[in-house]
Formats: structure tokens, sequence, C-alpha cells
């Protein structure tokens, strides 16, 4: 459920959780843990215990000592009190030990999970969301969940000292105890009335945090282009201004919090006034031993830490809460192509027949890409979409792929609704080259066998040379052992369009997407391209989209498109013996190429 906070926008899949529904949902990560936590919890109890048997032995010392100052009665006091203080000091750092593995592997699980969603949204939800804000809720956001765990166990070791400490209060003397418990109400109120003003500010500081991310992630990942149009003074400045933001946020965080204190001090501190007075007036009167009247004073401090640190533990609480709300977001956020069966075609190979039947899609509310559209694409047919941007081309190929869900009709490949097909499964059928092609940091031979990690090396070479004869391999300085750096950045554009080719072949799909492939390169490498897409495209079902004649000519059908409509179809010589809108699209775009096209070629073949 989305919500509106000083400018900061919650996401569109963002939900608000009960405080009781988030414990439930962070106790089941907890389940596997259980001996763990199980083993935590008795040194929660040991370390509890001796950390009040300290200060009772220390007043009881006291008071032995006034009557038996010996050097015999000192050394055992110093003894006892060393005993106690490291038996309490190691059985604390058991537990830190054994709830530290334990939160490490909800953490684990939890990142993994929550990358695992992020794996799972379809291309739609990075279209609406940007992808810092998605890291920073798989990084920080986890991380900051864990305060949840150690902070509570942090609260009961406190509170299970103050139980024990009470109860032996209660047996020393009555009134002063209740003295001393008198104001725990107001207190706890007062810390508990800031539990919504703690959440609402920690969220806020969270999804500035993420606002931040997202902004530094964009600008590095543009910095080249900024560098080109000479922006980087304003990119600064719209660093500074979104860093300001998160500047008076985390301030406005820091006077919420810090506010809280003085006052539950100044609660705190008159309780140990009466307990002074009273506690005095006693020692006074003989009616309480001085050890005693040193154990409540001690006491004081050991009982009024907890309850004031309650709005510090609450205010952490609710930051992992915050980010633990988050993350069940992320990985509770519905998804926008569903799947109404998990069917697996039973052929290694597809025959690879694509129907549209009156199918209607739109990105958003506002705009209609395909209305009542239908078309059928032939088994092993290449079929080239032709028209203006946003007449729908690369819509068609992302509905074939699953990436966006329709709204309306049916697509059947080889029969099978797309939607009763499990995805996995299917896509190992499909393979894509786009315009712009992603590279990862790695070799060329690494990427190439992206889409079969089992390939041999001597495969991956057969791959590589059915494009363009091979010969692009040569202006490689390592050849397939060539590093391509971050996002491809070491190659050249038309390069980079090269390993991708050779990739989806290596995979030998059924069905062929090429999604204006060459509009980004050089003539003189989409001939090299050319050259071997010839061959595969006769062996697939092929859907080419383009703006370069060469790979839209010998297409076996070419589908023009405006506004989401079929308006033409045919061969490329038919389309243009008609002098319709594909002649008119040729006159105007395709002419020089062509001429372009036969140049290189005969260049290449030199």
């Amino acid at each position: 459920m989305g919500f509106i906070m000083d400018g900061l926008d919650a996401e569109a899949y963002d939900r608000t959780y009960s405080d009781s529904v988030l414990v439930k949902r962070i106790v089941s990560y907890f389940r596997p843990e259980t001996f763990r936590m199980s083993v935590s919890a008795v040194m929660i109890v040991l370390t509890s215990l001796f950390n009040t048997l300290l200060p009772i032995y220390i007043s009881k010392a006291i008071d032995e000592i006034q009557t038996d100052s010996s050097t015999g009665t000192l050394l055992r006091i110093t003894a006892v009190i060393t005993v106690l203080g490291v038996l309490g000091w190691l059985f604390n750092a058991a537990r830190r030990w054994y709830s530290a593995i334990a939160v490490g592997n909800v953490v684990l699980n939890m990142r993994e999970d929550a990358f695992n969603a992020v794996l799972k949204r379809d291309l739609s939800f990075y279209d609406s969301y940007p992808s810092g804000k998605i890291v920073s809720r798989v990084t920080s956001d986890t991380q900051a969940f864990t305060q949840v765990v150690t902070l509570t166990m942090e609260l009961l070791s406190q509170l299970l000292l103050i139980v024990l400490l009470l109860g032996y209060l209660f047996t020393v003397d009555v009134p002063l105890t209740l003295i001393t418990m008198l104001l725990a109400p107001p207190i706890i109120l007062v810390a508990l009335a800031f539990r919504t003003l703690a959440r609402v500010t920690v969220t806020q500081s969270r999804r500035i945090m993420a606002e931040v991310s997202s902004h530094i992630q964009e600008s590095v990942s543009g910095i080249g282009v900024a560098k080109s149009f000479r922006q980087e003074h304003a990119i600064y400045d719209e660093f500074l201004d979104v860093n300001q933001q998160s500047y008076r946020i985390n301030l406005r965080t820091g006077y919420v919090f810090s506010g809280i204190f003085p006052i539950l001090n100044l609660l705190a501190a008159f309780g140990t006034t009466a307990l002074v007075y009273f506690g005095g007036r006693q020692v006074l009167d003989s009616g309480l031993s001085a050890g005693d009247w040193f154990l409540f004073i001690q006491g004081v401090g050991m009982f009024w830490f907890p309850l004031t640190s309650i709005a510090s533990f609450w205010s952490q609480f609710q930051l992992g809460l915050a980010a633990g709300e988050r993350v069940f977001a992320l990985i509770d956020a519905d998804p926008k192509v569903v799947q109404t069966g998990d069917d697996r075609l039973g052929t290694d190979k597809l025959s690879g027949e694509i129907r549209f039947e009156h199918v209607a899609f739109s990105y958003n509310d506002k705009e209609q890409v395909l209305k009542d559209f239908s078309m059928t694409i032939k088994a092993g047919e290449t079929l080239a979409l032709v028209g203006h941007t946003g007449s729908g081309k690369s819509s068609i190929a992302r509905l074939i792929t699953r990436f966006y869900e329709f709204q309306g009709g049916h697509i059947l490949v080889d029969g099978h609704d797309v939607r009763s097909l499990n995805l996995e499964a299917f896509r190992q059928h499909l393979g894509i080259v786009t315009q712009v092609p992603f590279l990862f940091d790695g070799t060329v031979m690494d990427n190439i066998r992206y889409g079969n990690q089992d390939a041999t090396e001597a495969e991956v070479l057969a791959a590589a040379e059915r494009v363009g004869g091979g010969d692009w391999l040569d202006s490689l300085p390592d050849g397939l052992n060539t590093e391509v750096g971050e996002r491809g950045s070491s190659l050249s554009m038309g390069q980079r369009q090269l390993v991708a080719l050779a990739r989806v072949l290596l995979q030998n799909p059924s069905i062929f997407i090429l999604d204006e492939a060459t509009a980004s390169i050089d003539p003189l490498t989409e001939t090299l391209i050319q050259e071997g897409l010839d061959e595969i495209l006769e062996q697939r079902t092929s859907i080419v989209i383009a703006h370069r004649l060469s790979t839209v000519r010998n297409a076996d059908r070419i589908i023009v498109l405006r506004d989401g409509e079929i308006i033409e179809e045919g061969s490329h010589d038919g389309l243009l013996a008609s002098g319709g809108y594909y002649a008119e699209l040729y006159n105007m775009y395709f002419r020089h190429q062509s001429l372009e096209y036969i140049e290189n070629a005969a260049f290449a073949a030199r």
C-alpha cells in the first residue's frame, strides 16, 4: 500500500505489516536456528543470574567487612567477586557467539530470498522502480534487520536481570522496592508513546538512504554521458539536493531520538533521589544496613538502565522492523506476469509456430499498444517487423518472451498458451539479441558460454566462428580470453553485438529474436553479422526487428506496423511494388542503406 511522507513516496509495491505479522515472519526465519537460539536463551539466564549475584554479594560483603576487616576476608571477597564477574562475562560471550551465528544465518537466508525475488520480478517491475532502491533493500535493509534480533536479546537479558533483582529486593525491604518500581510505569508509557514517531522517522530514513543509493548508482552508470555533455556539475548539484534532504531527515530522526532520553533520565533521577533519601533515613534509624542501602543505590542503575534504554532499544527495534517490512514487501510484490500452468514442452526443439489471437496489450492505463491484434508466424519462418518507433514491434517480441503480461486474447506457441508453460523451460528455447547487448565482466568466452555453461572451449570457438567467419576474433588482443570489462566497456559496440550473437548461437534456440540488433553498429560490422545470420535464420523461427534494410530484405515475410496494427504484409519486392507504407519507409530510411550494404559486402569479400 503506497503512502507519502515529506515528499518521499513509498513504492507502489510497498505494504504496511502489523508488528505481530512482522514478528511472526521474522520468527519463521529463526526456526532452523532453534538450537542456537535455545543455547543463547540459557546463556541469557545464566548471564543475568550472575550479574544479579554480583551486587548482592557486594552488599553482603560491605556488611561483613564492617565486623571482620581481616586480610583473609578481603582476599576471599575479592576472589568471589572476580569469579562471579568472570563467569558472567563468559556466559555473555557464549550468548553473543551463538546468537551471532544464528543471526548471520538468518540474514544469509533472508538476503537469498530477497535476491531470488529480485530475479523473479518481471521486466516491467524494473521499468517502474530504480535499481538502486532495489539494491538497497537487498543489502542495507537486510543488514539493518539483524538489529531486531540482536537488540531484542540484549533487552531480554536486561529485563531478566530486573526481574531477578526485584525479587531479591522485595525480601530486603518492601517499601523501598515499591519506590524503586513507582516510576517504572511512566517511563514505559513514555517509551511506548515514542513508538509511532520512531517508526515514521525510521521509515523515512530508510527511504532517503535508498534514494541516495539510487542517485549515486545512476550517476556512476551514466558518468560517460555526463562527461560527454559536460554535466558533471549538474549531477553534483542534484546529488547535493538529495544529500541535503537526507541530512534534514536524519537530523530530524536524531532530534526525535535524542529528545526522548532527557525526559526518561529526568524520571529516573526522581526515583534515585527518593531512594537516596528514604533509604538513608532507614540506615540512620538502623532499619536498614549499609550494605542493603548500597544494594538499592546500586540496583537503581541496574533497574533504570534497561527501562530508560527501552526507547533506544525500541527505536532500533523499529528500525529493524521498518527494514524487514521493506524486504518483505519486495519478496511479496505481486507479479504482473502470471502463469496459469506449469507445462513443459516435451521435445528438445520446438517447431516454433507462434499465433497471436485478438491480443490486447498496454504498458499502462493511458496508452494501448496492441488492440485486438492477431498474427501467425509459421514454424521455421523468418518474419521481419517494420514500422516507426512506437508502432509495437518490440512489444510483440516482449510478449512472446513473456517479459510482459498482455491483458486480453491468447498467444500460442506450438498450440500451447504461453501462460500455461513453465517459463524457465520455455525460455530455454528462446534466443534474444537486443540493440544494446549486455556483457558481464569476464572474458569473451565467459560471455559466449553464458547461455550454455556446459559448452566446451571448442564449442564456444565454433559458435564464435559462425558469426562473420570468426574474422572478428583476430581483432581481440587475447582472442576468446579477452577481458570485456564492466558491461563490455573494453569492446566496441560492434564487437559486443558479435559476442551477443555468438552467445545465442551457442544456445541454439528454437525461436530467434533480433530486436534492432544491427541498429547501433557500423555497416561493415553489420555485413559480418549478416553473413552468419543468413544460415541461422533458416534453421529456426525468427523474428527480426530492424531499422536496417539488410536484416529485412531477405525475410520470408515482412509485416508493417503502425499504432499497433498490421497495415501491410508481404515480401520485400512485393511491398515495394505495391507502393504503400513500406515503400514510403524504404524511400525515407532504407534506400541509402541498400547501396551501403552492397558496397561493404563487396569490400568484405576482397
